[in-house]
């Protein structure tokens, strides 16, 4: 089981930068597949950037060149940085793990709000 918890959210201005942090409970986060999603309102959720065991990472070509995801295993932590924020980058973000061997993200944080003022 793997629990996971978002921080960093808020409100900044068009152009600025946040760092969004999640944090995984459980001893197998290496061993997973980590992923940023986003939903604004009224529009489903859509994918924004994902790294894999291996360190391998991708992005939607929405976010490319102002999003970099990383993380650190050691303290079982996945970021998203994301620079040159736009007004439609507002939306809340989920962290997702996907489990080695599965074809889904099969857990889930609760979100924090980004909301990007122009």
């Amino acid at each position: 089981q793997v629990q996971l918890v978002e921080s960093g959210g808020g409100l900044v201005q068009a152009g600025g930068s946040l760092r969004l942090s999640c944090a995984a409970s459980g001893r197998t986060f290496s061993r997973h597949t980590m992923g940023w999603f986003r939903q604004a309102p009224g529009k489903a959720r859509e994918f924004v950037a994902a790294i894999s065991w291996s360190d391998s990472t991708s992005y939607a070509d929405s976010v490319k060149g102002r999003f970099t995801i990383s993380r650190d295993n050691a303290k079982s932590t996945v970021y998203l940085q994301m620079n040159s924020l736009k007004p439609e980058d507002t939306a809340v973000y989920y962290c997702a793990a996907r489990s080695i061997g599965i074809d889904y993200y099969n857990y889930w944080g609760q979100g924090t709000q980004v909301t990007v003022s122009s």
